[in-house]
């Protein structure tokens, strides 16, 4: 998902639906990696992952071992009420313009780890949020 186009990436149901399947196990790996190859930390990202899901470690940690798919990792996230702020281009599409919930969604997560790994700060990326100031997730 990360870094790779989408092939005719348009609003069909055929690519909700693909989104919607794809596991949030499969993709947290490339997520993990682009931000370390880049010099961020794993507690940066599940700060990211915490200020968009609401998902403490301990909860991500069990939506990753139980191999959930984004139509239910989104499902059981509470939403930050700033998501809306996120906006700009992934995958060639921007992201506020996105009809499909699930799919915004899931590429609003895609956004945010692509500003992490940018090098983007904290603040900018937690779009002014009070959780800037709070320290990385302890990963124990």
């Amino acid at each position: 998902m990360i870094n790779a186009k989408i092939p005719d990436m348009d609003n069909s149901n055929t690519h909700n639906q693909r989104i919607a399947k794809m596991t949030f196990a499969s993709v947290y790996p490339l997520y993990l990696a682009k931000v370390e190859k880049k010099g961020r930390t794993k507690a940066e990202l599940h700060q990211v992952i915490q200020w968009l899901t609401g998902f403490d470690n301990k909860k991500l940690q069990e939506l990753i071992k139980e191999n959930v798919t984004f139509e239910t990792f989104f499902l059981h996230a509470s939403l930050n009420p700033n998501a809306n702020l996120i906006t700009g281009l992934i995958c060639g599409y921007r992201v506020e313009e996105i009809e499909n919930p699930l799919t915004q969604q899931v590429r609003y997560l895609d956004k945010l780890v692509d500003e992490l790994a940018k090098g983007r700060k904290m603040a900018k990326i937690l779009r002014g949020s009070q959780d800037e100031d709070k320290k990385p997730l302890s990963l124990s």
